[in-house]
């Protein structure tokens, strides 16, 4: 069984800064893709950013604001947001792949950019 628990969401306002964290714990023998989602009310879960096979992808509404690290040691992935936008608001979750075909989903953190 493997564990993957995001935080770090919250509320900020517009231009403000968030880190999300993502942990995965449990029976882990090797972690090869690590990334985070979104959805919005009313709108299909996408891609954020992820790492995958060495190289990082990130939707093209958030490059140069959003940066995506990893600590192996840790089974950790971050998410740094900066110069959030009022449609950065969604459920931020985190994707933990384990093997081929095989991952996991966090239960999700919101997000919420308003004034």
């Amino acid at each position: 069984q493997v564990h993957v628990v995001e935080s770090g969401g919250g509320l900020v306002q517009p231009g403000g800064s968030l880190r999300l964290s993502c942990t995965a714990s449990g029976s882990i023998f090797n972690i090869y893709d690590m990334g985070w989602y979104r959805q919005a009310p009313g709108a299909q879960r996408e891609l954020v950013a992820a790492l995958s096979g060495g190289s990082t992808k990130y939707a093209d509404s958030v490059k140069g604001r959003f940066s995506i690290s990893r600590n192996n040691t840790r089974n950790t992935v971050y998410l740094q947001m900066n110069s959030l936008k009022p449609e950065d608001t969604a459920v931020y979750y985190c994707k933990v792949e384990v093997g081929i075909e095989l991952y996991y989903w966090g239960q999700g953190t919101q997000v919420t950019v308003s004034s």
